[in-house]
Protein backbone atom coordinates (compact mmCIF):
# COMPACT_ATOMS: atom_id res chain seq x y z
CA UNK A 1 0.00 0.00 0.00
CA UNK A 2 1.54 3.36 -1.10
CA UNK A 3 0.62 5.38 1.89
CA UNK A 4 2.15 3.63 4.51
CA UNK A 5 5.45 3.75 2.71
CA UNK A 6 4.88 7.39 2.07
CA UNK A 7 4.66 7.38 5.87
CA UNK A 8 7.52 5.26 6.95
CA UNK A 9 9.41 7.24 4.52
CA UNK A 10 8.92 10.56 6.06
CA UNK A 11 9.24 9.20 9.26
CA UNK A 12 12.22 8.00 8.35
CA UNK A 13 13.75 11.56 6.93
CA UNK A 14 12.06 12.71 10.24
CA UNK A 15 14.57 10.35 12.22
CA UNK A 16 17.28 11.15 10.45
CA UNK A 17 17.16 14.72 10.26
CA UNK A 18 16.77 14.20 14.42
CA UNK A 19 20.14 12.26 14.27
CA UNK A 20 21.63 15.09 11.99
CA UNK A 21 20.77 17.97 14.34
CA UNK A 22 22.09 15.77 17.69
CA UNK A 23 25.32 15.58 15.69
CA UNK A 24 25.55 19.73 16.03
CA UNK A 25 25.65 19.76 19.49
CA UNK A 26 28.39 19.29 21.49
CA UNK A 27 29.56 17.35 24.15
CA UNK A 28 32.53 17.60 26.17
CA UNK A 29 34.85 15.78 23.77
CA UNK A 30 36.11 17.55 19.80
CA UNK A 31 33.54 16.45 17.67
CA UNK A 32 33.75 17.85 13.79
CA UNK A 33 30.14 17.82 13.50
CA UNK A 34 29.67 20.56 15.82
CA UNK A 35 30.97 22.89 12.91
CA UNK A 36 28.87 21.35 10.87
CA UNK A 37 26.18 24.73 11.11
CA UNK A 38 29.30 27.17 10.26
CA UNK A 39 29.05 28.84 7.28
CA UNK A 40 32.07 30.84 5.62
CA UNK A 41 32.00 33.81 3.37
CA UNK A 42 34.11 32.78 0.50
CA UNK A 43 33.55 33.57 -3.28
CA UNK A 44 31.07 36.10 -3.36
CA UNK A 45 28.53 33.39 -1.39
CA UNK A 46 27.72 31.83 2.12
CA UNK A 47 28.77 28.26 2.27
CA UNK A 48 29.31 25.50 4.09
CA UNK A 49 32.56 25.09 6.55
CA UNK A 50 33.37 21.42 4.57
CA UNK A 51 33.04 23.00 1.43
CA UNK A 52 36.11 25.04 2.33
CA UNK A 53 37.84 23.50 4.46
CA UNK A 54 39.21 20.05 6.08
CA UNK A 55 37.76 19.47 9.49
CA UNK A 56 38.92 16.84 12.23
CA UNK A 57 38.62 16.02 15.71
CA UNK A 58 42.65 15.15 16.25
CA UNK A 59 42.52 15.27 20.20
CA UNK A 60 39.57 15.35 22.41
CA UNK A 61 40.04 18.74 23.06
CA UNK A 62 40.97 20.48 19.61
CA UNK A 63 39.43 20.88 16.36
CA UNK A 64 41.37 21.31 13.47
CA UNK A 65 39.76 23.49 10.31
CA UNK A 66 42.36 23.43 7.51
CA UNK A 67 41.31 25.88 4.68
CA UNK A 68 41.65 24.40 1.18
CA UNK A 69 43.00 27.82 0.21
CA UNK A 70 45.02 30.05 2.61
CA UNK A 71 43.00 33.07 2.12
CA UNK A 72 40.53 32.15 3.37
CA UNK A 73 41.29 31.24 7.05
CA UNK A 74 40.08 34.95 8.33
CA UNK A 75 36.71 34.10 6.75
CA UNK A 76 36.63 30.35 8.32
CA UNK A 77 37.97 31.51 11.95
CA UNK A 78 34.75 34.48 10.90
CA UNK A 79 32.39 31.51 10.43
CA UNK A 80 33.09 29.81 13.38
CA UNK A 81 32.71 32.98 15.77
CA UNK A 82 29.59 33.72 14.15
CA UNK A 83 28.24 30.08 14.50
CA UNK A 84 27.69 30.84 18.85
CA UNK A 85 28.76 27.95 19.61
CA UNK A 86 30.70 29.11 22.33
CA UNK A 87 34.36 28.23 21.00
CA UNK A 88 37.06 30.80 20.71
CA UNK A 89 38.99 29.74 17.15
CA UNK A 90 43.00 31.13 16.43
CA UNK A 91 44.68 30.62 13.47
CA UNK A 92 48.46 30.29 12.77
CA UNK A 93 48.30 31.42 8.81
CA UNK A 94 48.20 27.83 8.09
CA UNK A 95 44.94 26.25 9.94
CA UNK A 96 42.45 27.49 12.83
CA UNK A 97 42.71 25.73 15.86
CA UNK A 98 39.67 25.49 18.22
CA UNK A 99 39.65 23.84 21.73
CA UNK A 100 36.73 22.53 23.20
CA UNK A 101 36.14 23.71 26.81
CA UNK A 102 35.27 21.74 29.60
CA UNK A 103 31.59 22.20 29.13
CA UNK A 104 30.36 23.55 32.91
CA UNK A 105 27.14 21.80 34.69
CA UNK A 106 24.95 24.95 33.47
CA UNK A 107 26.09 24.86 29.87
CA UNK A 108 25.38 21.06 29.96
CA UNK A 109 21.67 21.61 31.22
CA UNK A 110 21.18 24.08 28.53
CA UNK A 111 22.84 21.93 25.85
CA UNK A 112 19.90 18.56 27.03
CA UNK A 113 17.18 21.52 26.57
CA UNK A 114 18.33 22.46 23.14
CA UNK A 115 18.23 17.90 22.95
CA UNK A 116 14.64 17.91 24.25
CA UNK A 117 13.60 20.60 21.47
CA UNK A 118 15.03 19.26 18.96
CA UNK A 119 13.55 15.79 19.49
CA UNK A 120 10.00 16.85 19.96
CA UNK A 121 10.30 19.15 16.59
CA UNK A 122 10.61 15.36 15.41
CA UNK A 123 8.14 13.80 17.22
CA UNK A 124 5.68 16.36 15.91
CA UNK A 125 7.11 15.65 12.22
CA UNK A 126 6.67 11.72 12.57
CA UNK A 127 2.75 12.98 14.08
CA UNK A 128 2.58 14.90 10.66
CA UNK A 129 3.51 12.42 9.13
CA UNK A 130 0.95 9.99 10.98
CA UNK A 131 -2.36 12.83 10.31
CA UNK A 132 -1.14 13.26 6.41
CA UNK A 133 -1.09 8.80 6.21
CA UNK A 134 -4.93 8.67 8.27
CA UNK A 135 -6.22 11.47 6.27
CA UNK A 136 -5.29 9.87 2.98
CA UNK A 137 -6.14 6.59 3.68
CA UNK A 138 -9.75 8.40 5.59
CA UNK A 139 -10.67 9.82 2.03
CA UNK A 140 -9.84 6.27 0.43
CA UNK A 141 -12.27 4.75 2.63
CA UNK A 142 -14.75 7.35 2.08
CA UNK A 143 -14.60 6.70 -1.89
CA UNK A 144 -15.04 3.44 -1.33
CA UNK A 145 -11.48 2.48 -2.51
CA UNK A 146 -10.56 0.86 0.83
CA UNK A 147 -12.96 -1.28 2.78
CA UNK A 148 -13.51 -0.44 6.67
CA UNK A 149 -11.58 -3.19 7.78
CA UNK A 150 -8.66 -2.30 5.97
CA UNK A 151 -8.68 1.29 6.47
CA UNK A 152 -8.56 0.03 10.05
CA UNK A 153 -5.82 -2.14 9.54
CA UNK A 154 -3.63 0.20 7.83
CA UNK A 155 -4.29 3.32 10.34
CA UNK A 156 -2.82 0.54 13.11
CA UNK A 157 -0.13 0.08 10.96
CA UNK A 158 0.25 3.85 10.85
CA UNK A 159 0.30 3.84 14.66
CA UNK A 160 2.41 1.15 14.97
CA UNK A 161 5.09 2.67 12.80
CA UNK A 162 4.83 6.53 15.00
CA UNK A 163 5.18 4.47 17.99
CA UNK A 164 8.35 2.69 16.54
CA UNK A 165 10.14 6.31 15.61
CA UNK A 166 8.76 8.52 18.20
CA UNK A 167 10.09 5.11 20.59
CA UNK A 168 13.69 5.41 18.39
CA UNK A 169 13.93 9.46 18.69
CA UNK A 170 13.46 8.86 22.69
CA UNK A 171 16.27 6.20 22.28
CA UNK A 172 18.44 8.80 20.91
CA UNK A 173 17.40 11.43 23.17
CA UNK A 174 18.04 9.00 26.00
CA UNK A 175 21.61 8.12 24.73
CA UNK A 176 22.98 12.01 23.90
CA UNK A 177 21.47 13.43 26.77
CA UNK A 178 23.61 10.51 28.93
CA UNK A 179 26.35 12.22 26.44
CA UNK A 180 26.13 15.26 27.32
CA UNK A 181 25.77 15.05 31.19
CA UNK A 182 28.41 12.98 32.20
CA UNK A 183 31.74 14.42 32.40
Amino acid sequence: MPTIENVKRQMEEALEAVRREFSTVRTGKANAAVLDTVRVEAYGSSLPLNQVATVSAPEASLIVVQPFDASLIGEVEKGILQADLGLNPSNDGQIVRVPVPPLNEERRQEFVRVLHKMAEEGRVSIRHARREGNDEIKGRMKEGELSDDEGRRAMDEIQKLTDRYTGQIDDLLATKEKEVLTL
